[in-house]
């Protein structure tokens, strides 16, 4: 290099303030769950067999800590894993490693505490520890990287020597899960349990996959085992697997495996329950994706144009993609987002449509089959009859809003009764079906939409005529529920009143 350009260099080094850079880590978005996610696929990557999660509350002083029985690192290896951006998201990585940026295991944690100290053991070594101490960073302004841990915290360390390898994680000053509470705050006790709650449902959920096979993985809270949680519920002798398609995608493949659940008439309560998963079942139709078997994305539609419905809540898709396609699928950080290739969007509608239909089919089918069952002849607004041997559908004279109409005075029944006639006649069956068989999708069901108070008025109609013909309150509201579709409208039925 010459003299000149030795006195004008031809760049700047514009490195990160360590004070400014470490609290923007802190914003990616994670919440405790998703964080701790995080960590155990860490322990997945280091082959652990067993995680460990410990909660111990104790007001503002409350810790956490995740420790595994996987290899282990050498105090190389953790100083490297504790560096944030320590791989860059461009290598190729190992074909069952669940990482890729390299900032997991920091923005995990500090997203939830200003204290991570990792400890680890690897085969043969001695036990080495790191501490990240985000006030302390933030009082020097440089990345230092501290050997020990904090004063009063090596006994919350405990656990690998009696062990040939593992890891511990442990958070502590966990100002964005206790905050500055007190021990004996009894509410932010509550929380804190809560908290617990929601990081299992979430982690039986993600690792699912792990969990069911024999003697792969276990995952515990304290002394208690997470189970898995299958979103679709292949044990149930009603569940329907249709069948599987491969999407390629630059040389490798995406496995598409679509599942219509059973109705609920098929399975006990408590199964129907559990399958509900965290937030419910509507909520949990459509698309799971997952990378190397743990999942990304829980029912999701992926922004394909559809919206969850209930009459499509039995419609589960299960996606599989290799971790080469990460940034195909434009999976973040917290690997709770994924969105695919606008090349496999078509193909992923059509199977999304396929799936729905076949889902409203058997939602609505032995939906009717129970309504019919349990309810009087007058429930249907129309009936199908025979007429010279062909089929046609006439509107129920005896459904209770008809009947209404029907006691108008005289005056006006020759136009009623002509109306009545006039849409017999005229229903667009073949249009119907012709609709319903190219385009079942596009195919809306009863009030779909429809403002809550414009669907009062008429169940209030309906309301008054039962009263009318001598029903009580609760016998009117009861009533209600056996019509079709009025059995989708529960809330707004209990509002039903004189």
């Amino acid at each position: 290099m010459s003299a000149d350009e030795i006195s004008n260099p031809m760049y700047d080094i514009a490195e990160p303030l360590a004070s400014s850079m470490v609290e923007s880590l802190r914003s990616f978005g994670y919440n405790i769950q998703t964080a701790i996610a995080d960590l155990v696929d860490n322990s997945i990557s280091a082959g652990a067999k067993n995680v460990w999660l410990n909660f111990c509350w104790d007001g503002a002083d409350s810790h956490i800590s995740i420790r595994d029985d996987g290899q282990g690192m050498t105090e190389a290896q953790l100083i490297v894993a504790m560096r944030p951006g320590s791989q860059s998201p461009l290598m190729i990585r190992e074909v069952k490693d669940l990482g890729r940026f390299g900032l997991g295991l920091k923005t995990a944690s500090f997203s939830q505490c200003r204290r991570l100290t990792v400890a680890s053991r690897s085969e043969n070594h001695d036990v080495v520890t790191r501490r990240w101490d985000l006030d302390y960073i933030n009082q020097v302004d440089e990345w230092r990287l501290l050997h020990s841990p904090a004063e009063g915290s090596a006994e919350k360390l405990n656990g690998l020597e009696c062990i040939n390898h593992g890891t511990i994680v442990l958070w502590e000053c966990l100002d964005r899960v206790v905050g500055e509470t007190k021990h004996n705050d009894q509410k932010a006790q509550d929380d804190f349990l809560e908290t617990v709650e929601i990081v299992e449902n979430h982690l039986a959920m993600v690792f699912h996959r792990f969990l069911e096979k024999r003697d792969y993985l276990k995952i515990w809270i304290g002394q208690h085992r997470i189970e898995p949680w299958n979103p679709f519920l292949p044990d149930a002798q009603t569940t329907q697997s249709l069948p599987v398609e491969l999407l390629f995608f630059k040389g490798e493949v995406v496995t598409v495996r679509p599942y219509i659940l059973p109705h609920h008439s098929k399975i006990t309560q408590e199964t129907h329950n559990i399958a509900s998963g965290v937030n419910g079942w509507n909520a949990q139709q459509g698309f799971y994706v997952y990378r190397n078997e743990r999942l990304l994305v829980a029912g999701d539609w992926l922004s394909l144009g559809y919206h969850k419905e209930e009459h499509y809540k039995l419609a589960r898709i299960q996606v599989d993609l290799p971790n080469s396609m990460d940034s195909d699928w434009n999976i973040d950080v917290k690997k709770s987002r994924a969105r695919p290739p606008v090349s496999l969007k078509a193909e992923l509608k059509r199977i999304a449509r396929l799936t729905r239909h076949r889902a409203a089919e058997i939602y609505r089918h032995r939906g009717k089959v129970l309504a019919r069952e349990n309810a009087d002849k007058y429930v249907f607004p129309w009936d199908r009859k025979l007429r010279r041997g062909n089929v046609f559908y006439a509107v129920n004279q005896e459904h209770p809003l008809v009947e209404e109409v029907l006691n108008f005075p005289a005056i006006y029944q020759p136009t009623i009764r002509a109306l009545l006639r006039l849409l017999e006649e005229t229903v667009p069956v073949q249009q119907i079906w012709i609709d319903n068989s190219t385009e079942p999708e596009k195919q809306t069901q009863p009030f779909d939409g429809t403002p809550s108070e414009e669907v009062m008025e008429v169940m209030i109609q309906i309301y008054h005529a039962l009263r009318k013909s001598g029903m009580t309150e609760e016998q009117a509201r009861d009533r209600i529920l056996t019509m079709e579709p009025f059995q989708h409208f529960e809330v707004l039925t209990q509002n039903l009143s004189d």
